[in-house]
């Protein structure tokens, strides 16, 4: 229910970041810059955003708190991705999907350190994406993402290797 911010981090004052009522919270280390019109909404879960050091995080990008958001040091999120770590509940044909709530967990999201999110990417509950990786602009993640791997594509998939 409070939002920790390191004193060096940089937040534009258009950027919204929620204060939850459900109990959850946002921590952002240090060194980060926070860009304008980007949101960190609490919905849909009990889990955190943690970013951590040094992290960019580009116009437009929406977080979305649900089932946990974990962004490792030095990682670079390009303008209008979305971080989705929440699913509706939509399976019972009889009642309306407004009112079934949310899918149990997948795991929420994980962002292991120096990765490089393009712009426009969706990345999914369950998803885990490893040190060093880079994920192409308008891609599509869900699931485990190699290190160091070059990805892109709906569904993401590898292309190639860092070296």
């Amino acid at each position: 229910m409070t939002n920790y911010f390191d004193k060096t981090a940089k937040i534009s004052p258009h950027a919204i970041i929620d204060i939850s009522s459900k109990g959850t919270n946002t921590y952002i280390g240090a060194n980060c810059e926070i860009d304008a019109f980007v949101r960190i909404k609490h919905v849909g879960g009990k889990c955190d955003v943690r970013i951590g050091d040094n992290v960019y995080i580009n116009s437009g990008t929406v977080i979305y708190s649900g089932n946990g958001v974990i962004v490792g040091n030095n990682v670079l999120i390009a303008p209008n991705c979305a971080l989705m770590s929440v699913n509706h509940e939509y399976r019972k044909k009889f009642k309306i999907i407004r009112l079934q709530g949310f899918m149990p967990s997948k795991g929420g999201i994980i962002i292991e350190e120096d990765v490089w999110i393009g712009a426009g990417v969706t990345i999914l509950d369950g998803s885990i994406i490893k040190k060093g990786a880079v994920i192409g602009a308008s891609s599509l993640v869900n699931g485990v993402i190699e290190e160091y791997s070059v990805n892109v594509g709906i569904p993401c998939k590898k292309i190639g290797e860092r070296k």
